[in-house]
């Protein structure tokens, strides 16, 4: 029996899917974040580093519940790798464990916390309070992350195959 070429672990990291999870989550919560400045108050007359911080922890935060929503996934499919053919129901499980937190989250920093609020522009959500950027944000980003993160495990995976017959 041949020994199989050992992968540095590196290569191992770009094809699991939690480390790909939170890679694409904190860019693209990243950029959301920022195109909804407008949307709360106080942030348009930050200071640049302090906007530019916030709005770090935020998608850094979108990130973790990813993380949190991917596990949820796997657990109840048993399959860390569902996210390379993840199905309407997982994607849709995705989705769901982040609105539900983002929700939870939401409400639990405007209205208890006070650690931000929404400007006049923001529509929000009637009898939940939540503003509807927040949830469109947790509505329409995941499914990008399941595709990109799908499509970069299963390239990362070809690229290990490759390199492997050398």
């Amino acid at each position: 029996m041949a020994d199989r070429p050992r992968v540095p672990w590196y290569q191992q990291w770009l094809a699991s899917g939690e480390f790909n999870v939170v890679l694409f989550s904190f860019l693209l919560h990243f950029v959301w974040e920022f195109l909804q400045v407008p949307l709360f108050a106080d942030m348009p007359t930050m200071e640049h580093w302090e906007a530019v911080v916030f709005c770090a922890r935020a998608a850094l935060g979108d990130a973790l519940i990813a993380l949190f929503a991917f596990w949820v996934v796997a657990l109840i499919r048993a399959d860390r790798r569902w996210i390379v053919a993840p199905g309407r129901a997982a994607i849709l499980g995705f989705i769901a464990v982040g609105v539900v937190i983002t929700v939870a989250l939401e409400w639990h920093a405007t209205a208890i916390l006070d650690r931000w609020q929404y400007s006049d522009l923001m529509p929000t959500v009637p009898i939940l309070g939540t503003g509807l950027s927040p949830l469109m944000q947790w509505v329409l980003l995941p499914s990008l992350v399941v595709w990109i993160v799908g499509r970069q495990i299963l390239g990362q995976e070809a690229l290990d195959r490759l390199g492997s017959r050398r």
